[in-house]
């Protein structure tokens, strides 16, 4: 029998929700803020640490080493603080349809360095060690269209994982208030 090797979850809530127009990790889902919900997602997922990135003084929040450089800085300033070996999942805080059986299927194809499902950016997996580091030092090295993590999932040779249609569903987020509504209306408490 294998034993799941033991990893940390991430939540990325440290963006401005400026399209929003007010603080996304903070919006009520089922009766507790978003970023609760996906905390208590890595948890039940079987995430044995869970950080969260943003300036979050209420959540022990890791804030942005260098502000202003989106996903990308968030995730550098937590992989700054973790050792190497450690295997991140790294969730945004505005999927709440995401279930632990679908984060479980990142982890699954251990051998990789990163693994994401096709067509997503995240959430994604991460296997921490000095090419993932010199591979994230490159992309906030370099100029604003290199900073993303797109430039480094495609550094890293990111596996993807397929997804079925339904699925597929589970990787609506939120931007505007148009569309946290119509996600509210279709999925009521």
């Amino acid at each position: 029998m294998t034993t799941m090797q033991p990893w940390t979850g991430v939540v990325l809530a440290g963006g401005r929700s400026s399209r929003m127009g007010q603080d996304k990790a903070l919006l009520p889902w089922h009766g507790r803020p978003l970023l609760d919900q996906m905390q208590a997602l890595l948890r039940e997922a079987g995430a044995q640490h869970v950080l969260v990135s943003g300036d979050r003084p209420d959540y022990a929040g890791i804030a942005d080493a260098q502000p202003d450089l989106g996903p990308l800085g968030g995730l550098a300033s937590v992989i700054a603080r973790v050792a190497d070996a450690t295997k991140l999942v790294v969730v945004p805080v505005d999927m709440p349809l995401l279930s632990a059986a679908l984060l479980s299927k990142l982890l699954a194809p251990s051998q990789h360095r990163c693994v994401a499902f096709e067509d997503q950016m995240l959430p994604m997996c991460l296997r921490i060690d000095v090419v993932v580091r010199e591979a994230l030092a490159t992309r906030m090295a370099g100029d604003a269209s290199s900073r993303s993590l797109r430039a480094l999932q495609r550094s890293l040779q990111c596996h993807r994982v397929a997804v079925t249609a339904s699925e597929r569903t589970a990787f609506v987020n939120c931007n505007t208030p148009e569309q946290w509504s119509e996600l509210i209306h279709e999925n009521p408490d």
